[in-house]
């Protein structure tokens, strides 16, 4: 069901998913990549965790998709960080949800955002994350071409900003294209290019350049020992930076357990067989530990 909240004096838009029979349920905030909107594969995740049993929610963040919010689809960590715990309250204060039994589960890029979120807030009690983007300033420079090339979109980012805080204007760039050199991500990637997949109405494919700034200074790795709850990450060689999976689960300071499985980054968001073994493997997490 459709549901509305409030983060910070934004009203944010959600799809609340219920288990049948089960009142009240343990409850799943669930998120996905950066820029995405909630219909490309934290609906998905969220619906199938409530046919195991789960109050799950997916939202979009502020700013992104059916949710207020300016300025527009701009990747801010620390927003939807902010987002993310303010999704927790909702589920906690909702009806159906046993908030004694509250779980988080980040797919790509909100895995940085669930873990920063539960290493401060304790009514977290468990976290999952699938084909986990974890980085830290060296693996940035490993995933964008070393360091020169991260002190250039930096350096971009901090013009876009600057240009932004004197005029309100906003450089946009695609998120994906795989014939402009300026996008995000400036590759043939079929899950957003593809109407039947990832690249709905909803999603606008548009990236604010002033984004590079936090996106790139934004340290995950380092939260790992603040996060003493059980964590889960599923996670393949094949998907993006196994290393940052392989650095983070190192550092967590409390039950942890990391699943490898087979499977391209793209197959986990709406791919089978990776979907349902991803969702089953969570599934089997928060039943031990919700």
């Amino acid at each position: 069901m459709k549901v509305e909240f409030d983060s910070d004096g934004v009203e944010l838009v959600g799809n609340l998913y219920l288990p049948q029979g089960q009142d009240p349920a343990p409850g799943v905030v669930v998120a996905g990549t950066w820029t995405s909107v909630k219909e490309m594969m934290a609906d998905r995740y969220a619906e199938r965790l409530a046919a195991r049993g789960y109050a799950a929610l997916s939202f979009d963040f502020t700013g992104f998709g059916e949710s207020a919010g300016e300025p527009r689809d701009v990747e801010s960590p620390r927003r939807k960080v902010r987002d993310i715990h303010n999704a927790v309250s909702f589920l906690a204060g909702h009806s159906a949800v046993d908030a004694a039994r509250l779980g988080a589960l980040g797919i790509c890029a909100a895995a940085m955002y669930m873990s920063d979120n539960t290493a401060h807030d304790a009514r977290v009690k468990s976290l999952a994350l699938v084909a986990p983007w974890l980085h830290d300033a060296a693996i940035c420079e490993q995933a964008y071409g070393g360091a020169e090339a991260v002190a250039a979109k930096i350096e971009l980012g901090e013009r876009a900003r600057s240009r932004f805080d004197q005029t309100g204007e906003i450089d946009y760039v695609p998120v994906v294209s795989a014939t402009d050199e300026r996008a995000a991500m400036p590759y043939d990637i079929d899950f957003y290019l593809d109407p039947a997949r990832g690249g709905i109405p909803a999603w606008p494919n548009r990236f604010a350049v002033m984004s590079w700034v936090d996106w790139l200074t934004f340290d995950s790795i380092a939260l790992a020992p603040k996060i003493s709850q059980p964590t889960l990450l599923v996670h393949s060689e094949q998907a993006a930076i196994p290393e940052g999976a392989r650095r983070f689960h190192a550092g967590l300071a409390g039950p942890k357990d990391i699943f490898w499985t087979e499977g391209t980054q793209f197959d986990f968001y709406d791919q089978e067989p990776q979907v349902t073994v991803a969702v089953d493997t969570v599934a089997a997490h928060f039943g031990r530990t919700l």
